[in-house]
């Protein structure tokens, strides 16, 4: 019996967003799309119109081994875009090593828009072998804040860096005009690889590696949106105590009564607190116009709680997109 639908155009796994600007100045979908195993959910009644909301998500509570999950995303001239997720991107394992599970996501992000990706980390199984590739171009006036994290796994079943291979990659394009003079540019191409082979038998081996780090993550910023986000980082790592530094006061300037401070100063000596109890190591640089923020902690706790209390503190994120572009870092 012939099916009176039509044939998808679309193969499995792949989606496409494409937000723009309503006629009310709030971003809206023009188009919305997903096949299994990748599933999109935007709410029908957002409770903010700051951005367009997006929950990115897949069948079943992960990625089996050798799902392709394939999306496009458009955001046309001044459209805004949040993409959160309900939770870890969990990756199963695979049976062999060849058995790959990929995800991709192209994103063009067009003049005055800015695009939010703040996602719950990803979160590799024993035996997994992960790909995720990220390609993000921005016009000269575009705005995106990025942030990609991994963690070592199922800590409650004993995993420590378990999987087989973890690849990720990221990179920031700067749009040209086509012309010979202004071709596309790459601005930032960060690349993480990660696995449980030794390249060397004198290496140690991938657990060890890290040092007791149970989250690592990059977060990029580039665009006028960004701009304090960015300021914000890179003034608060200057700042950060630097090995060997000593405090020459004598014992009685030492004990005397503080200051009056500011409130950015307390929030600043209570998180330096935090970083050294929960051992959280980080820098940030600018690149070409973005910067690069990385980090690492023992827990994902830990690390939510460190780079939710950033956000919030400078908090331009909530401002530009809404309070929910935060819900997976808070």
């Amino acid at each position: 019996m012939n099916s009176p639908f039509p044939k998808s155009s679309s193969s499995p796994g792949e989606g496409r967003i494409v937000a723009k600007l309503l006629p009310e100045g709030i971003s809206g979908l023009e188009v919305f799309s997903y096949q299994y195993p990748l599933k999109l959910i935007s709410p029908s009644r957002p409770s903010e119109t700051k951005s367009v909301l997006v929950f990115l998500l897949s069948y079943g509570g992960g990625l089996v081994a050798g799902d392709n999950v394939k999306l496009e995303v458009d955001l046309l001239a001044n459209a805004k875009l949040t993409i959160v997720t309900q939770g870890h991107t969990k990756v199963f394992n695979s049976v062999t090593p060849d058995i790959v599970t990929r995800q991709t996501m192209h994103v063009n992000i067009a003049s005055g828009a800015a695009f939010c990706l703040l996602p719950d980390p990803v979160q590799p199984f024993a035996g997994s072998v992960y790909e995720q590739t990220q390609i993000f171009k921005l016009h000269q006036d575009a705005s995106i804040c990025l942030l990609d994290w991994v963690t070592q796994g199922r800590t409650a079943r004993g995993e420590n860096w378990s999987f087989v291979r973890w690849t990720g990659r990221n990179e920031l394009w700067s749009i040209g005009d086509g012309s010979q003079t202004t071709r596309d540019r790459l601005l930032v191409r960060d690349a993480v690889i990660l696995g449980s082979n030794k390249a060397h038998p004198q290496l140690p081996a991938l657990q060890e590696s890290m040092h007791g780090m149970g989250v690592i993550g990059t977060m990029l910023l580039r665009g006028p949106l960004m701009k304090t986000l960015g300021e914000f980082f890179l003034s608060e790592f200057a700042a950060l105590p630097r090995l060997g530094a000593r405090d020459f006061r004598s014992d009685a300037a030492k004990n005397a009564a503080p200051v009056e401070r500011s409130r950015r100063e307390r929030w600043r000596i209570e998180r330096l607190g935090m970083e050294k109890d929960k051992t959280i190591l980080w820098s940030a640089a600018n690149v070409r116009g973005c910067v690069v923020v990385k980090f690492g902690s023992p827990s994902v706790e830990a690390g939510r709680l460190w780079i939710g209390s950033m956000l919030q503190e400078e908090g331009s994120i909530a401002e530009s997109f809404g309070d929910h572009a935060l819900m997976c870092v808070r």
